[in-house]
């Protein structure tokens, strides 16, 4: 091959080279002004995205679960029974010797009847000069006071509100609860109105001191919160129905600990109606008095000792004995009584307790040692004087 041809060759490879990088480069160039023109020209993405996945969101309706529902029902029909109690008492200012009105405390309460009778605890309306109850309605009423049982912590009050306006809430009972049924409280846990705390039966059968000193018996402990202010609340089962009245917490700091106690529904239902009719409970009576409980610690036994027997009473009538003193100062023990009906009786509570499941007229069955002898006689129980 001759030398221009060789040259000739070697200039078409150049040509060729630079035409061809030139291309490349156009064709990249054009995509890229044809990818940033589309995105230029396009709406934005993110703000409509944005707002249709909020738009979505919010009428995105909430579920509720069947047991939620069932909750929600049950405070629905219960709230309306459920009342909040202020008290107020007087004070006598240092200074002035002026006497005015104090708020004393508050707590919670139920409706008993469409006659206006208000279900609490004693000690919620213990030494107050005026209690008022609010209503879920939010109206509010001069309360007065009806009875009291202090052994039982427990009081009615009555209102004058029309019966239309009462809700009495429904009752159920205590004798066959089960250690971890759910239990819902409804009350006033300080001061905030119609509050819903949920929890479980935890323990039964359990003892608290009333202000009297004598114990309450098949308490009910619960976990749900009971706070300050929830005291004369209700405990309501799964079925809305009332089976307590929330009356204590165990509590080193004052507030829920989660051991709280309620008083059974089966107590409510025979006190609460002898408060609205008598002002207190009436219980038969064995027409006895009863020496204290070290006496008969001294004498080593363990039953009442009965100190006096009512002359014509029913313990009289009866045949039992009282204790006498000899001229010469020696004491002669009465007759111990250590059962009642068969359920033994070690003190006076144990007494009292089982008296007060009776009525006036029953006959029931004394146990009693006499001498040494174990001996069983009826009594007819009577009316108290």
């Amino acid at each position: 091959m001759k030398a221009h041809h060789v040259i000739f060759m070697l200039g078409l490879l150049v040509v060729g080279f630079i035409l061809g990088k030139n291309l490349n480069f156009n064709k990249i160039k054009d995509n890229y002004i044809s990818v940033n023109n589309t995105m230029d020209h396009s709406p934005p993405l993110s703000a409509p995205k944005q707002a249709e996945s909020q738009t979505m969101a919010s009428t995105t309706p909430t579920r509720i679960f069947d047991a939620e529902a069932a909750t929600i029902q049950l405070f629905e029909d219960a709230a309306p029974s459920v009342c909040f109690i202020t008290t107020t008492a007087l004070r006598q200012d240092y200074w002035s010797r002026n006497v005015e009105e104090i708020q004393a405390g508050s707590g919670s309460g139920f409706i008993w009847d469409r006659k206006g009778h208000i279900v609490t605890n004693y000690h919620v309306v213990k030494d107050a000069n005026k209690a008022r109850v609010t209503l879920a309605d939010n109206t509010t009423w001069d309360a007065k006071m009806i009875g009291f049982e202090e052994s039982k912590d427990l009081a009615v009050l009555q209102i004058m509100a029309p019966p239309q306006n009462m809700k009495p809430i429904p009752t159920g009972t205590s004798n066959d609860l089960k250690v971890g049924q759910y239990v819902f409280a409804i009350g006033n846990p300080f001061g905030l109105d119609q509050t819903l705390t949920t929890g479980v039966i935890s323990a039964l059968g359990r003892e608290i001191q009333s202000l009297s000193g004598r114990p309450i018996k098949d308490v009910i402990q619960t976990d749900a919160a009971i706070n300050p202010g929830n005291s004369g609340g209700p405990l309501l089962d799964s079925n809305g129905r009332l089976i307590g009245v929330n009356t204590q917490i165990y509590s080193p700091s004052g507030a829920s600990a989660g051991i709280g106690f309620s008083i059974p529904v089966d107590e409510v239902n025979w006190v609460v109606p002898e408060l609205i009719k008598y002002g207190s409970v009436k219980r038969p009576v064995m027409g006895i008095s009863m020496l204290p409980s070290y006496y008969a610690e001294r004498f080593g036994v363990k039953g009442v000792m009965i100190a006096d027997v009512v002359k014509g009473g029913p313990a009289h009538k009866a045949g039992l004995r009282a204790m006498t003193q000899r001229n010469d100062g020696t004491v002669i023990k009465g007759d111990v009584i250590i059962s009642i009906d068969g359920k033994k009786i070690e003190n006076g509570n144990d007494m009292f307790e089982v008296l007060e499941k009776h009525s006036v007229g029953d006959r029931v069955r004394i146990g009693f040692n006499r001498d040494g002898a174990e001996k069983v006689v009826e009594v007819q129980l009577g009316q108290p004087q």
